[in-house]
């Protein structure tokens, strides 16, 4: 993958993470991040060398991650603090999901070769990123032992599922 493509991948993904946060935070306003995330999506949808591929990938991730914060906020581990809401997360959430999915098509490929690390690495920073939601005022945590417990095996789960199911039917 050309340097300059995975820079305006990660570029993208990171304005939208900070228009849905900031958008929601600062300009009571979740659409912000919605419009931006939904922009990001089909400009790299259009040009993605292969859509169907890219498609996989999204459904392969996404559908995943966006479940499994619906039955946290089901359950009441954590709840989203928003103005507007799709069942019981912030519309923006879709495209956050969908955004962070696109990195999965090109750019976290190369982690195929460090899967211990890299499911690591997952099972912490996954975590860490929606416990900053809690102090930023985006996000309150109602159980954090359940929090910290659900979240560490799904991220590790999440990555081990990439690199043993997702990879090898888009590589």
């Amino acid at each position: 993958m050309q340097k300059i493509k995975i820079f305006l991948t990660l570029t993208g993904y990171q304005f939208t993470w900070l228009a849905c946060v900031f958008g929601e935070k600062n300009f009571s306003s979740p659409f912000i991040g919605f419009f931006v995330g939904l922009l990001f999506i089909l400009i790299y949808f259009l040009f993605s060398d292969s859509k169907k591929k890219l498609s996989f990938v999204i459904i392969s991730i996404a559908i995943p991650g966006y479940t499994f914060d619906s039955l946290l906020v089901y359950f009441s581990i954590y709840e989203f603090l928003s103005i507007y809401y799709i069942g019981v997360l912030p519309i923006w959430m879709i495209v956050l999901w969908i955004s962070f999915a696109i990195l999965f098509d090109e750019i976290f490929v190369f982690l195929k070769n460090f899967k211990i690390i890299s499911i690591i690495i997952s099972s912490i920073l996954g975590p860490l990123t929606y416990y900053i939601g809690d102090p930023i005022g985006i996000l309150k945590i109602y159980n954090f032992t359940f929090f910290i417990i659900f979240m560490i095996i799904f991220w590790a789960l999440l990555m081990f599922y990439y690199l043993n199911y997702v990879l090898k039917k888009i590589i």
